[in-house]
């Protein structure tokens, strides 16, 4: 087995067993999803999600986001960790975003890496999830999951979106990610995978195949 057949068979495979994937974080329009995830760095998704609702209440635009003090919007993340830095980026990207975007997120790679506090992984996300246009998105899940199923040897994870970006249509990029995190929350977890359990064991390397 080819790891391009591989990847098509295990998409498969993850598609049957999460037929509803979508983004976990909550949110409304393209700053909405590029804040909540710098906000999930070094932290779940259901904590951003608890966060989240009060904080675009509070700041509804990217100008109000651009205007905020420092110590305002620490206090307002505060809880997802990291929030001094987080906060710090999420001001500087905004007027960013105003200053060389028109005030709109923009829709492509070399754009958004721009920006303060996005990295491969964030970018690729939005790309993905607002613009159709995505490629993979590693996170820890991701990372653990492609490399024992075979499918990457690498273990930085721009070397890992590199290695695997080929193996599976763009257009399938953001789906697939989706799925490998609710793969990693159920099944393939980090310690003790149920490997006995998981409907992808014959597609898999580290069970031998």
């Amino acid at each position: 087995m080819t790891r391009k057949e591989r990847a098509e068979a295990f998409f498969d495979i993850l598609l049957t067993l999460y037929p509803d994937a979508q983004c976990s974080l909550i949110y409304e329009n393209p700053l909405q999803l590029l804040i909540a995830t710098q906000l999930s760095a070094q932290c779940t998704d259901a904590r951003v999600n608890m966060v989240t609702p009060a904080l675009f209440k509070k700041y509804p635009d990217v100008y109000a986001f651009a205007n905020a003090t420092q110590e305002d919007m620490e206090e307002a993340i505060r809880s997802t960790g990291f929030y001094r830095n987080k906060a710090k980026n999420i001001i500087a990207c905004c007027n960013k975003i105003i200053e060389n975007f028109n005030s709109d997120v923009p829709d492509n790679m070399e754009d958004l890496l721009t920006l303060d506090g996005v990295g491969r992984k964030t970018a690729n996300l939005v790309l993905g999830d607002i613009f159709g246009k995505g490629g993979m998105v590693i996170d820890t899940h991701a990372k653990r999951i492609l490399y024992r199923v075979g499918l990457t040897k690498e273990s930085l994870p721009e070397k890992v979106e590199r290695d695997t970006e080929a193996l599976l249509p763009r257009e399938k990029h953001s789906d697939f990610c989706h799925r490998l995190v609710l793969h990693g929350r159920a099944l393939c977890t980090s310690r003790k995978p149920k490997c006995s359990e998981c409907p992808a064991s014959n597609v898999c390397k580290k069970m031998g195949v």
